[in-house]
């Protein structure tokens, strides 16, 4: 049984299709990352899935029962997470989970055992002060434990990183990565190292239509390119990047290369036309340079390059 199973979901605004003919299937027990560029349909799909808006045709089944919009039937089971929380600034984190949780029909004895488990985990169980002293990664963990509070076999949460600074990125990652543990995550977002950090799956949508779902290894070994990764152990950046050139020089003459590029890490993405050639000949000619080799691998596409390739211009 999948947690979350979307078939020909449809939702206009006019003339415009913000949810196009979409199809899609959220395994139970993964993290699954919902890719795409700003305006391709996510938050109007997670708001669709939660009930906040009424689909124009298609059909929403979560847990193998299907969901009407104006119907509470099997929405127990989710938890959401919208894109801008709002949390009331003059609580505190206690009470404002005691409130979400008093609205989600959970007893005071469940409440009491549950609250101070979600405080630990999103770390926010030594925090005393109002919301309102919050900075926004603060309030985005708060809103995680509020997307919980109903312990749900599903959470979804729309760009929960977004507009966030690095260490905010990172606490808010880590939180997710630790949902594994207990729940089904579904989390939209277009920071591209957020999913790979963290996800088993992942979707790519584009224009309101589902181009692309598989694992990430999946999605690695559908795009995979012609090419050998190699790293100089140099002594410096500079002159790794010295070392690189000289032995860019010595191998692209070669009739077995068919280009090189350099990767943002500093390695050198060495295409090929016959990869035993291309092999022995890199190894050869940084022997002959005396360049120290640090990796030499097959080289694998990042998510970076598979989104660029499914998204297009």
């Amino acid at each position: 049984m999948d947690a979350l199973e979307i078939q020909g979901l449809v939702k206009r605004y006019g003339a415009v299709r913000a949810v196009d003919g979409l199809d899609l299937t959220v395994p139970v027990g993964t993290v699954f990352g919902f890719l795409g560029p700003n305006g391709a349909g996510k938050t109007t799909t997670l708001r669709l899935v939660a009930g906040l808006s009424a689909p124009t045709s298609g059909t929403i089944r979560l847990f193998d029962r299907e969901v009407a919009f104006g119907s509470h039937a099997g929405r127990e089971r989710i938890g959401y997470l919208p894109d801008v929380p709002d949390c009331y600034a003059y609580l505190k984190p206690v009470e404002f989970l005691r409130l979400c949780a008093d609205l989600c029909g959970v007893d005071r004895a469940t409440q009491r055992t549950r609250i101070p488990e979600l405080l630990e985990l999103v770390g926010l169980e030594k925090e005393k002060r109002r919301i309102g002293g919050f900075s926004r990664g603060m309030k985005q963990r708060l809103g995680i434990a509020q997307a919980l509070v109903n312990a749900p076999d599903l959470v979804m949460l729309d760009e929960p990183a977004s507009a966030l600074d690095p260490a905010g990125r990172k606490d808010v990652m880590d939180v997710i990565g630790r949902l594994s543990e207990r729940t089904t995550v579904f989390f939209s977002t277009h920071i591209l190292a957020d999913v790979e950090r963290v996800c088993n799956r992942v979707a790519i949508l584009v224009k309101g239509r589902c181009q692309v779902e598989d694992s990430i290894d999946g999605l690695r070994r559908r795009y995979a390119i012609d090419a050998q990764r190699i790293r100089l152990a140099s002594a410096t950046e500079d002159a790794r990047r010295r070392d690189s050139a000289l032995l860019s020089d010595r191998i692209l003459p070669q009739a077995w290369c068919a280009g090189i590029q350099a990767s943002p890490e500093g390695d050198l993405l060495v295409s090929y036309h016959d990869l035993a050639a291309a092999r022995r000949g890199i190894l050869a000619a940084a022997v002959e340079l005396d360049l120290p080799v640090e990796r030499f691998e097959p080289a694998e596409p990042d998510l970076e390059a598979i989104f660029m390739k499914v998204v297009g211009p």
